[in-house]
């Protein structure tokens, strides 16, 4: 069983990005084989099959690449066919000197992987003239124009809504850890308490870095996208939301750490102390709020839209006993004060 999990994926494609990607492969093939008169158009069908990808970005990308790696592949196949036949000395040299050029050349994944491909099929095909040769780079061309047209004509794919769950994921996650962070500061907490608050903490890095990538995918889902206009602003106002977020995780780490290395069991007794626990309970009320979605807050009653920091926490004496920790923590709640009332008519 460990195998088998090792081979699949955690979550599938979307059904419809392999309909997409067959209909591509059948064009491309019916396409080429008219156009060259070529009874197996392997070339255009596998390139339509690598270019039909999640965006129109990555489609474009893929395109490239198949064909650098094709031209370079067929270039090195002509080469050494006219040179020595098909043998299989020849193919394996073949292989092997694609690889290096590849190497030396410093290609990315999908040319480097794509030029000893082309050059063993050319090779095995018994391609060794330059008409054979021509005519497989103008069939792969042939595929990867169709696999992006067909990317682009078919629905092209959007990645907002995964960048939206998951900069909310973050929000909410980040607003319970702030909360947690008061709690801690008003009721004793045990050794064991205390790590689970920093390893709560600490697993806001892990979903600020899976929202960062959400987003990029997003962003590429948009470019050169006929459905741009639709999504860009949604998607704008998450970028923004995760700006904020990723100072508010850094900060809420730094105080977790603090909490749990100067933690003492009179803190309660310390006002000032008490005083930095409400702000935390406010900010994480506010960060809920801000994490909203506008239509959400049009909804929602007036007296609720109020954001409840209204102002810094201004401390002019601290108990001695606490005053490292008191110091750190004024300081990280300053900045998530800034950053969640900072820009509110933003919102």
């Amino acid at each position: 069983m460990k195998v088998l999990t090792t081979l699949t994926l955690a979550r599938r494609s979307p059904l419809l990005q392999v309909l997409k990607t067959s209909v591509a492969a059948v064009i491309a093939w019916i396409v080429a084989g008219f156009a060259l008169q070529q009874p197996l158009p392997i070339f255009a069908a596998i390139a339509a099959l690598l270019v039909v990808q999640p965006s129109v970005t990555q489609s474009i990308e893929k395109g490239v690449e198949r064909s650098i790696g094709v031209v370079a592949g067929v270039v090195i196949a002509l080469g050494a066919g006219q040179l020595f036949g098909d043998q299989s000395w020849v193919i394996l040299s073949v292989i092997i000197i694609s690889v290096l050029v590849a190497w030396a050349l410093r290609l990315g994944p999908g040319s480097a992987n794509q030029i000893p491909i082309s050059a063993m099929l050319v090779l095995a095909l018994g391609g060794q003239d330059a008409g054979y040769a021509g005519e497989r780079i103008i069939e792969t061309i042939i595929g990867a124009v169709i696999g992006l047209i067909v990317n682009l004509a078919i629905v092209a794919p959007v990645f907002v809504s995964p960048a939206r769950v998951a900069v909310a994921l973050l929000t909410k996650k980040t607003a319970a850890v702030l909360d947690s962070l008061a709690e801690a500061l008003r009721t004793p907490q045990s050794e064991a308490q205390l790590h689970t608050l920093l390893e709560d903490a600490r697993l806001l890095r892990d979903l600020r870095d899976a929202a960062s990538i959400a987003l990029r995918e997003g962003t590429n889902s948009l470019t050169l996208n006929p459905r741009r206009s639709k999504h860009h602003r949604m998607l704008r106002r998450e970028s923004e939301l995760f700006a904020m977020l990723t100072v508010l995780v850094t900060r809420t780490l730094g105080m977790a750490r603090a909490i749990h290395d100067r933690y003492d069991n009179n803190l309660a007794s310390d006002p000032v102390v008490m005083s930095i626990a409400r702000e935390l309970d406010r900010a994480a009320h506010d960060l809920r709020l801000r994490g909203r979605a506008p239509a959400e807050r049009e909804a929602a009653p007036p007296t609720r839209e109020l954001l409840t920091l209204t102002a810094p926490l201004a401390v002019l004496t601290a108990h001695p006993e606490h005053w490292i920790l008191i110091g750190s923590l004024l300081e990280d709640v300053r900045r998530v004060h800034e950053e969640i009332v900072g820009d509110t008519d933003n919102g």
